[in-house]
């Protein structure tokens, strides 16, 4: 009996997804349909082989012993028979490696894709250290359960096959060795059901240290200079006493099992080989024929190798429950139709958004007339990012829609959608192995290095790139980059290529004022799309917009000019202003 793999950075199974698990599994298994029907195959073989070497065996052993001429034959033959049954299950385990790391990919692909392609407030549920465990570690244990199953399928027949045999050798011994047979039903029920309890509970302990190393390791900076270094390892590792109890468990468990076991196998053999020793003494049994029910009675005692087997598809099933959380998440449809052109006129309608039970955007209504500047403006948590995610479709709407010319943003192809709306991020992530090929990064059809240069322009990064040691060839993870210039790295991005609608979700919070203002002349006459919607603090901003949309508590509260929304105190109270309009003292 093989001892259980180390578990993977997995959280506990959630029955909700379960259902997915099962359906994943089963169709990971149909994707090496073939050969996984060549391991089923090999194993049942082997298991055939297995069955018909202590029978083989004990009639040559009977005709040596009476000098039967034939006897040799019968020796090339038990001969034959071990050799095909090493070969056959060197053959199982080499198929089964690959059904393993074929089902393996698979379920890392479809995981992956599920992730990618799914709105990405779903996709930031999960931490990066968790996607990563989910993706690695519990896909490739997931991936050993369709070959895990069909040899465990195979692995029953020696043990039914051993009994089934020891009964025509002779009756007596197969009686014997039958009374214990509840007893090792009971053991391997046990295990399976404690055993999958077990682990589950061990992986989720490991999956909670790992989430804090992950946080710990994304807040590195700041804990050096907090000085806390000390702290936030004693709280990484505070769970560490919990996973020993559960690692200590999970192993009382198995090696109980494997005692017990242990125990029986043995008492069960003596037992055979006493009832076949009276046998044979009263002649009722021959020598061959005791040979034969011994080693029958071994093979009928063989629920290591089923064990064995039950863990792995234990382990598996457990892992695929933590891989289908992935691919459960919803998907982000994407229609058929191709944008045919127009001004680029951006509506809401009747847009509701809920997250986590609460709704946080409510009934919006909105028209953004083709060539226009809107700016999005409110405090903290009043809806804007959510709106810009709307507006650009990186979520889909709970009510409502969102157009563009008339087109419904759901209606559009993935490649039509992403080639006339265009975003940049307050903290954007670049891509690429190259400062160019970031900037570029995305832009459909490929823009040629003068395109790339003239976003870099219009978002006031041309200058630092070409003080890079390489200029636009620079490797992205070699460049020494603030914060700022990774802003204005994500502005030329967005920038790069004729789009009809750009939105920016406070894409310019890091920039200084005169960096901004740059960006805000050229997003009036040097970038292509013509439509914007700019989610901003920065009071300038919103003056030089068309039209200032005010959102409050997911509600717009009022849209118009800056100038006439600029006399009410609350309005300017967002930007930190109190004095009286004509004043202009700050707070």
């Amino acid at each position: 009996m093989t001892p259980p793999d180390a578990p993977g950075l997995q959280a506990a199974p959630d029955a909700a997804v379960g259902g997915v698990a099962d359906r994943a599994l089963k169709a990971a298994a149909r994707h090496s349909a073939g050969r996984t029907a060549a391991v089923a195959a090999c194993a049942l073989a082997a298991a055939c082989a297995a069955l018909a070497e202590p029978a083989v065996l004990g009639h040559a052993l009977d005709l040596l012993l009476r000098r039967d001429p034939s006897g040799t034959m019968w020796i090339l033959c038990c001969a034959a028979v071990i050799a095909a049954e090493v070969v056959l299950d060197a053959a199982t385990v080499r198929l089964a490696g690959g059904v393993d790391a074929r089902s393996t990919a698979w379920l890392r692909r479809r995981a992956l894709a599920a992730l990618l392609g799914t709105a990405p407030h779903h996709a930031g549920r999960y931490p990066p250290g968790e996607v990563s465990a989910r993706l690695t570690a519990h896909a490739a244990a997931a991936g050993t359960v369709p070959a895990a199953a069909a040899t465990a399928v195979t692995a029953l027949l020696p043990p039914l096959g051993g009994l089934v045999a020891l009964f025509l050798v002779d009756g007596w011994t197969g009686l014997a060795f039958l009374a214990g047979v509840p007893v090792l039903a009971l053991l391997l029920r046990t295990f399976a059901r404690a055993s999958g309890a077990s682990v589950g509970r061990y992986q989720q302990v490991q999956l909670a240290l790992a989430g804090r190393l992950a946080e710990a390791l994304a807040g590195a900076r700041t804990i050096a200079a907090a000085g806390t270094a000390r702290r936030e390892a004693a709280r990484i590792l505070a769970p560490l006493p919990e996973l020993g109890r559960e690692g200590r468990r999970m192993w009382r468990i198995y090696g109980g099992t494997m005692a017990r076991t242990g125990a029986l196998m043995p008492l069960l053999l003596y037992v055979v080989l006493g009832v076949g020793g009276l046998r044979l003494a009263t002649g009722a049994l021959g020598v061959g024929g005791l040979l034969a029910a011994v080693r029958y009675a071994g093979l009928a005692a063989g629920a290591g190798a089923v064990t064995a087997r039950l863990a792995a598809v234990v382990r598996g099933r457990a892992a695929a429950h933590r891989t289908a959380t992935l691919l459960d998440l919803p998907g982000l449809p994407q229609g058929v139709r191709e944008y045919t052109g127009g001004p680029g006129t951006l509506e809401l309608r009747g847009v509701r958004l809920v997250r986590d039970g609460r709704t946080v955007l409510d009934d919006v209504d909105l028209r953004l007339p083709g060539g226009t500047t809107t700016a999005v403006v409110g405090r903290s948590g009043s809806g804007k990012s959510l709106l810009a995610a709307a507006a650009g479709r990186l979520t889909a709407c709970d009510e409502g829609r969102v157009l563009l010319d008339g087109v419904p943003l759901e209606e559009l192809t993935g490649p039509a959608l992403r080639r006339e709306v265009g975003h940049a991020f307050a903290r954007p992530a670049l891509f690429g192995k190259s400062i160019g090929a970031a900037i570029a990064f995305g832009a459909r059809p490929g823009p040629g290095e003068r395109t790339v240069r003239a976003a870099a322009r219009a978002a006031g990064a041309d200058g630092f790139v070409r003080r890079l040691p390489e200029g636009y060839g620079t490797p992205l993870d070699g460049a020494p980059l603030s914060g700022g210039e990774l802003q204005r790295l994500g502005l030329a991005r967005a920038f790069c290529g004729a789009r009809r609608v750009l939105v920016l979700d406070d894409a310019t919070s890091g920039l200084d004022t005169v960096t901004a203002r740059q960006v805000e002349h050229a997003l009036a006459h040097d970038v292509a799309a013509p439509t914007r919607l700019v989610v901003t603090h920065r009071a300038t901003t919103a003056a030089r917009a068309d039209l200032v949309v005010w959102l409050e508590d997911g509600r717009i509260r009022a849209t118009g000019p800056h100038a006439r929304l600029w006399q009410d105190p609350a309005y300017r109270a967002l930007f930190g202003w109190d004095a009286d309009p004509a004043d202009g003292a700050q707070r």
